[in-house]
């Protein structure tokens, strides 16, 4: 593995705050803020409820685009840009792999019909370091 790779798996590997854009029914950007993590290198799980105006436009249009990285701006190692596909997965194997407690004030447990995981698989990732002045970038 590349020291990029590395480098970018690292940052995405804890539960963060993290902003998604997505696009409306009529091709407008919409951002919002959503808990994500990655698992598995670098692809970006979020937890989200099947009824959610998200999961309705990423039916619709799959492109997304997701920032992260910065958790604490004063010990901030650099941020990511991430471009990716995403798909909406109501599958066991992944609601009870992203499932912890805290999703417990929004869902009855991991079997909770409303209850679904978006993931993100990123084709393209900007990772800005501090004090850089261009991105390096990482593609699949």
């Amino acid at each position: 593995m590349d020291d990029l790779r590395k480098t970018i798996e690292d940052i995405l590997k804890p539960t963060q705050l993290m902003s998604l854009a997505t696009l409306t029914e009529d091709g407008k950007p919409w951002v919002r803020y959503v808990m994500g993590q990655a698992q598995n290198g670098v692809s970006i799980q979020i937890a989200t409820f099947r009824s959610s105006r998200k999961v309705r436009q990423i039916q619709q249009n799959s492109e997304v685009h997701i920032n992260c990285g910065v958790t604490e701006p004063e010990k901030a190692n650099g941020y990511l840009q991430i471009a990716g596909t995403a798909r909406v997965s109501v599958s066991d194997e992944d609601r009870k792999k992203l499932w912890h407690d805290g999703l417990e004030v929004y869902f009855q447990g991991p079997d909770d019909p409303q209850y679904c995981v978006v993931i993100v698989e990123p084709y393209r990732i900007e990772y800005m370091a501090p004090g850089a002045m261009k991105p390096e970038i990482w593609t699949k």
